[in-house]
This record gives structure tokens, C-alpha cells and sequence, in this order.
């Protein structure tokens, strides 16, 4: 507490920059590209605070641009560091515009950075952020899930590429009213002077960007005939730094154009000396653009004829990336509450539903306002009241390994040993170490007349850092080869699972969460209210059966 002011978190580093004609494109709105380096600096201004020395952009996620921002109003960014690495930490940013006049604002997009500390003679190692607040709490724990899936990125990319079945109508569309690709393409050359460098001597990521934007927008102008607006960026991601005296060499071409919206992809390429025949890869990205009309309602784009080999390929991919954007911008970026009980499962988005199944736990766990409802036996049952959700959270302290707890509460298989709510389970597909989907069947409940069954996705994460709890992670999914039939009532479950964190040696705390769905809602009060003693009856199992089983494990252990 400083000044009478509340709480601020020591990393957050704040800017605010009056926008002016010189910072504006042909639209006399704010550039994208202006936008990307003032985001740039912020974040890299907090990193460093956290640091202690210089750190260099290694990656930013994905940005989509709700707003445009034009003259005369004011840009606001906000930076954090929400978690740190051994060396490396994500920065949250967020963007707003105000107008000085009617004293309006708007968000205008959000963005999450990864910054690398650097230092010339010693390695770096970061020291850790304690979260205070609840939404330092979720960002603090979801930040390791984020992690983890950047670095699996590349990955992702080429396996659903390689199997998914893109589907193309190039053979059926009318080539007199299409724009060949090639008359979009666009090369060009930057000197990388002081300006456009940092403390380190090495080129901002922010200036790399927006020269970026510049030749994106210009193939993109060359297919619309128009002033495109740039809607979303797909992650940046550095492969190595540029240095003052360096030329980077900046290509851009429309890789494929959708009824009202374009991918550009572009590349950045450096050399040092007009000799040299090697250049080096520093960075490509892919932008998405639409144009707009007087209504500020997209407008339908030409289609776009690629070239043979190469540009088919492009084409192909841009095809398959505009999937993956849809299944990162809705089922990793939208609030819990907007996303469907069940989600289809299918190859192409497994690795975002097994994020939003991890995260939505660790938000449900980061709640500062969970209320201590009953006790009994050692066993504390806590309960959250929101405006779209009632949830429960029951706790007890087992004499048992975290690690051996993980590994026999994670395989779901053995849970009708202690929990008579699952009668019984099939591994219905082992989709990789960590994620797995089951079809459960559970008896009549609460004045059901049929028994439920689900289906049920169960992702497991092992602790990033010290502190952090073993996570087992359950959500329901559909499947089109376990439909609904008339035997069973589908069921099916939003948010819940266990979070294990280890209190000492051979000492466990075991935390169950869930959300309550309507159609067991009554169910749930009734265990809550006192009423019916079936929760603590079941946790109590769940304790005796890690006990009874706990030295079975041994040679599972090894793995962890």
C-alpha cells in the first residue's frame, strides 16, 4: 500500500501515447504496426522489471483486434509479468483506447508475450512471481498450461496438416475472376539503424513486427484494390535476434482469400553484408485481414488463384490454419461460461480442448471467495456461489505420496473401486501420456428413472514448479462413436477433477472441484444442505483406497 492506493503489482509497467496524424494509416486510424512496437516496449519494460536486466522478445500469441483506434484519442497498455521460467516468463498485456472527449473506452485487444532475460556473462535464473490477487492466481496457473502448449505449437501444426483431410474447391471456381497470388506478393529491405534498436544493440521485436504489418497490408491491398483492417495475428515467434547493420529482407504474399477475410503469410529474412549468400530465418507469421464497408460490415473478397506446387500448398495450409485459429479463439481464449457443456473431440483441436480442460480447473481453484460450508471426519467441503454457477470443493489430508496419489486418481479405470457414482468405465482412446477419453456409466441419481453415462475427456498435468499441485482435469466431449441411446440419459460435466498438492514427505493434500450441472443440481444441494452424507461416504472411500493401494506403484513412479 503506497499513497493510500491499493495493491499494485510490483511487475506492471503502464502507457499511455496520444495518437497522432504521424502514428495513422491511409484511414487516419491508429497503425496496427505503431500499436505492435508501443506493445512491444510495455511488455519488455515489465519483463525487465521483474528481472532485473535486459530480456529479449522470444514470442507473442495470438492477437485479435476488436477496436480501431483513431486520432486524437488515447492509446492505454498494461503489462504484468503473470509467470517466470528458469529463464523465460509470459507477460499479459492489455490494450485500451479512450476518447478524451465523451471520456469513452473501449478494449481494444489483448495480448500474452514471452521474453527471454539475458545477461552476457552469467546464466539467468528468474526468481519466482507470487500471485496475491485472484486473477494473479489464475494467470499464475494457467500461465504453465500456456507454456506448454507454445511449445508443442510447431508440433500441432505440422500433425494436423498432415492428417487432416483439407478440402479445396480450386478446380470448380471460375479463373477469369480470380487474382493470381503472384500479383499480391510483395518484397522488401529494411536497414536496421540505432532507432531501431534496443539497450542490447539487438532489433526490437515490436519494430520487426509492424515493418511486418507493412508489407502484410500492402499484399493484402493488392488484392482487395482497398484499405484492408487488420483483424487477428497468428504468433509471432523469433527464431534468433537481428543486430544494427543488418538488412531484413521482408516478403509477403496472400496465401489464400475466404469469402470475407484474407491470410497473409509473411517472412522475415536477415543478412549483415550485399556479399552474402546465406540469410538467416528470423521470424514468419500469418495475418488475417477483412476490408470494410461504410456499414463497418466486412466485404466479400475476390478468390484468389495460387500458384502450381508452392502456392497450392500455401493455399492448402491457410485453409487448415484459419480451423486451428477458430478452435485457439474459441475454445482456448472465450470465458468458461461460453463454451458448450460438450465439445466435439476430433485430431484438430485436441490440444486446445486439453488446455481449456486444465485451465478451467485451475480458475475454478484460483476463487478467492470458496466458503468453508461443513466439516466432518477431517474432511472439509467448501462451496462458491456465482451468477451462472454453483460449485464444491471437498479437501482432506491423505498420508500418501502426491506422485502415487497422481497416478491412481488419474486413471479413471480403477475409480469404481472407491466411488459408486461411476459403476463403470472404458478407455474409449488413449490420446497421449497426459490426455485420455472414457466412457463413464453411473446409476440413477436423484430421482433419475434411467442410469447417466458420459463421456469424458481427463487431461493430467504434473507439477511445472515447486508449489504447484498435481492436476487431473475432467470435461465431457462428444464422440460420433459413443452417440446418445435411449439406455442411458447423457450426462455430462463442465469443470472438475483434482488438484494434489504435496504437504510434506508421505503427506498429500487431495482437493476435489466441481461445478454443478443442472440436471444434478438438486443432488448436489442436498449433499451440501447436510441432508445426505454421500460425499463425505465417498471421499472417505477415496482415502482408504490410496492407502490400500499406494505400494503398488513402484515401478510406475519411476516415470514421474
Amino acid at each position: 500500500m503506497v499513497g493510500g492506493e491499493g495493491y499494485r503489482n510490483p511487475t506492471e509497467v503502464q502507457m499511455s501515447q496520444l495518437v497522432l496524424p504521424c502514428h495513422t494509416n491511409q484511414r487516419s486510424e491508429l497503425s496496427i504496426g505503431q500499436l505492435l512496437k508501443w506493445i512491444d516496449t510495455t511488455a519488455c519494460l515489465s519483463a525487465e522489471r521483474h528481472a532485473g536486466c535486459p530480456c529479449v522478445t522470444a514470442s507473442m500469441d495470438d492477437i485479435y483486434f476488436e477496436h480501431t483506434i483513431s486520432v486524437g484519442q488515447v492509446v492505454n497498455i498494461k503489462a504484468k509479468v503473470n509467470r517466470a521460467f528458469n529463464s523465460s516468463m509470459e507477460v499479459g498485456i492489455q490494450v485500451t483506447s479512450e476518447d478524451l472527449c465523451s471520456e469513452k473506452q473501449w478494449s481494444v485487444c489483448k495480448a500474452l508475450a514471452t521474453f527471454v532475460a539475458h545477461r552476457e556473462l552469467s546464466k539467468v535464473k528468474l526468481k519466482q512471481v507470487i500471485p496475491r490477487t485472484e486473477e494473479e492466481k489464475t494467470e499464475h496457473g494457467v500461465a504453465a498450461e500456456r507454456r506448454r502448449m507454445r511449445l508443442v505449437y510447431a508440433d500441432t501444426i505440422k500433425d494436423l496438416l498432415a492428417h487432416c483431410a483439407i478440402q479445396d474447391d480450386l478446380g470448380s471456381r471460375d479463373c477469369s475472376h480470380m487474382v493470381p497470388a503472384e500479383k499480391t506478393r510483395v518484397e522488401s529491405v529494411e536497414l536496421v539503424l540505432p532507432p531501431h534498436a534496443n539497450h542490447q544493440g539487438n532489433t526490437f521485436g515490436g519494430q520487426i513486427m509492424a515493418w511486418m504489418e507493412n508489407v502484410a497490408t500492402i499484399a493484402a491491398s493488392r488484392l482487395c484494390r482497398g484499405h484492408p483492417t487488420l483483424k487477428a495475428i497468428e504468433m509471432f515467434h523469433f527464431r534468433g535476434p537481428s543486430q544494427v547493420g543488418d538488412r531484413l529482407v521482408l516478403k509477403a504474399i496472400v496465401n489464400n482469400a475466404f469469402k470475407h477475410s484474407m491470410e497473409v503469410g509473411v517472412c522475415v529474412e536477415a543478412y549483415r553484408q550485399e556479399a552474402e549468400s546465406h540469410r538467416r530465418h528470423i521470424n514468419s507469421a500469418f495475418m488475417t485481414f477483412v476490408v470494410l464497408g461504410p456499414d463497418d460490415q466486412p466485404l466479400k473478397l475476390p478468390w484468389i488463384k495460387p500458384q502450381p506446387g508452392e502456392g497450392e500448398r500455401r493455399y492448402r495450409e491457410a485453409s487448415a490454419r484459419k480451423k486451428i485459429r477458430l478452435d485457439r479463439k474459441y475454445i482456448v481464449s472465450c470465458k468458461q461460461a461460453e463454451v458448450p457443456l460438450s465439445v466435439p473431440w476430433d485430431p484438430s483441436n485436441q490440444v486446445y480442448l486439453s488446455y481449456n480442460n486444465v485451465s478451467s480447473l485451475k480458475m475454478l481453484v484460483a476463487k478467492d471467495n470458496w466458503v468453508l460450508s461443513s466439516e466432518s471426519g477431517q474432511v472439509c467441503l467448501y462451496t462458491l456461489e456465482e451468477d451462472k454457477f454453483f460449485s464444491f470443493h471437498m479437501e482432506m489430508v491423505v498420508q500418501v505420496d502426491a506422485a502415487q496419489a497422481f497416478l491412481l486418481l488419474s486413471d479413471l479405470q480403477r475409480r469404481p473401486e472407491w466411488d459408486k457414482h461411476y459403476r463403470n468405465v472404458e478407455l474409449v482412446q488413449q490420446v497421449d501420456e497426459d490426455d485420455a477419453i472414457y466412457h463413464v456409466i453411473s446409476p440413477a441419481l436423484g430421482g433419475d428413472t434411467k442410469p447417466r453415462d458420459f463421456v469424458i475427456l481427463a487431461s493430467r498435468r504434473k507439477p511445472c514448479d515447486n508449489g504447484d499441485p498435481y492436476v487431473i482435469a475432467l470435461r465431457s466431449v462428444t464422440l460420433p462413436t459413443h452417440r446418445e441411446t435411449p439406455e442411458y440419459q447423457r450426462g455430462e460435466t463442465l469443470c472438475s477433477g483434482f488438484c494434489l498438492w504435496r504437504e510434506g514427505d508421505q503427506l498429500t493434500k487431495v482437493s476435489y472441484y466441481s461445478q454443478a450441472i443442472p440436471g444434478l443440481l438438486n443432488y448436489v444441494t442436498t449433499n451440501v444442505a447436510g441432508l445426505s452424507s454421500e460425499f463425505y461416504t465417498t471421499f472417505k472411500a477415496c482415502e482408504h483406497f490410496l492407502l490400500d493401494n499406494h505400494n503398488d506403484l513402484a515401478p510406475s513412479l519411476q516415470t514421474l
